[in-house]
């Protein structure tokens, strides 16, 4: 017999009994689907993750100035300032594997337009910072470092900003804003960002040169820096590195002695989204674990049903025996029966799977990332459902004998 030939015996042997088919595959269906719908959930939120992370800035690290104690009470991270302009021009110049170095000075201020206001936060920092956060401008232009040099008033806005102040669409490049009852130009409008991995609006902030914003917003503490210092590393790989080397040059330069704790902090944001991928990812492989079961649920359903069908056709399988056809026939129809049960149900779960990974991403507002490889990978692992569990059933009716199959009632 051809293989046509055994593929249209076997789904016409399938289609005698409908219903009970359709029961046979339906634990394929349901582990197929499921597989197919966590792990592009799953996929979507690594993928938003790293989304999330990346808007912050590539390689992003953060140094924060040092610990404070006073009265027997202990100030965190950023209550003592620790870190000097001469350590930033260090961090710039001496560590080789730092890329960028900007201050971040921020206050929290009321900004006024001719006829609105919006309370939001003034940064103060220099061009640099830009780079860091791998953020490009919309509209005008950026500050320079001349401005930062002369201390000109000049701000570049936020889109949130501009929406509030302006409306929607408007284009305030060239109008002026009064911060602190001071007259500044708006030079720029920066791409809009999004939203921080903890909620925080990126593009609600007003930023200017930190000269500026030390002679105009808020006094400075002389050579201190009141507020934190962004680095960006040469790459992702090397932001280890760059902490190492700046620890140990902010060491030295601090004059701290082997043994004492660091008067300042530095965060590293890679770190802290590779973290979160991998839970992300744990996870997800968890998720598509648990609904790998239904697959192997529904390849016992098909091997128990398939046993039911020699039974129940012993007498068939003794005709067609007694007729000419071969164990290798019997045993090609089997499987083809059972590769057909599970092949159907591969295909259904695989359409259930996208379309219910597609309906909770809508509903709960997940990202939804659909990989062409795991859904060949599931559709593929249902087909060696069928055949692995199909073969017993299979080998059974072509071992039988046609006389005793004959006789059998």
């Amino acid at each position: 017999m051809s293989l046509l030939q055994v593929f249209r015996v076997a789904v016409r042997a399938l289609l005698r009994n409908k219903m009970r088919s359709f029961l046979t595959t339906l634990g394929i269906i349901i582990g197929v689907g499921a597989v197919i719908a966590m792990v592009a959930i799953g996929e979507g939120a690594k993928a938003r993750v790293e989304e999330a992370f990346a808007s912050m800035g590539a390689s992003l690290l953060i140094v924060l100035p040092g610990t404070s104690t006073a009265g027997g009470m202990h100030g965190g991270f950023g209550s003592l300032p620790t870190l000097t302009w001469e350590d930033l021009k260090a961090i710039q110049h001496e560590v080789p594997t730092v890329k960028y170095a900007a201050p971040q000075l921020r206050a929290v201020s009321p900004v006024l337009s001719e006829d609105q206001n919006w309370s939001t936060t003034v940064t103060g920092t220099t061009p640099e910072f830009f780079d860091i956060r791998a953020w490009r401008i919309g509209r005008g232009m950026l500050f320079t470092p001349s401005d930062v040099e002369g201390g000109t008033k000049v701000v570049v806005l936020g889109q949130t900003v501009v929406d509030k102040l302006y409306g929607s669409g408007a284009d305030p490049v060239g109008q002026q804003v009064r911060i602190k009852n001071i007259p500044f130009t708006v030079i720029g409008v920066l791409e809009k960002k999004g939203q921080s991995p903890m909620g925080m609006d990126y593009d609600d902030g007003v930023f200017l040169p930190s000269s500026t914003f030390r002679a105009k917003i808020q006094g400075g503490l002389g050579n201190y820096i009141p507020g934190a210092i962004v680095v960006a590393a040469i790459s992702a790989d090397a932001t280890a590195r760059a902490e190492a080397q700046m620890r140990a040059l902010l060491r030295d330069r601090h004059r701290l002695q082997p043994g004492a704790d660091d008067d300042f902090s530095i965060r590293n944001l890679t770190e802290m989204a590779s973290a979160q991928q991998e839970g992300t990812k744990t996870l997800t492989t968890l998720l598509a674990a648990i609904a790998a079961v239904s697959l192997l649920v529904g390849g016992i359903g098909i091997m128990n049903i398939m046993l039911v069908s020699v039974t129940e056709r012993t007498r068939e399988i003794g005709v067609r025996m007694a007729v000419g056809a071969k164990p290798i026939n019997i045993l090609a129809q089997f499987l083809v029966e059972a590769l057909t049960l599970s092949l159907i149900g591969g295909v259904i779960g695989v359409a259930l799977g996208l379309g219910a990974g597609k309906y909770l991403a809508t509903k709960f507002g997940w990202s939804l990332l659909m990989r062409p490889d795991i859904i060949l990978l599931a559709f593929g692992f249902s087909a060696a459902i069928g055949v692995g569990f199909g073969l017993y059933p299979a080998r059974k009716a072509s071992r039988l004998d046609p006389i005793d199959a004959l006789r059998y009632e």
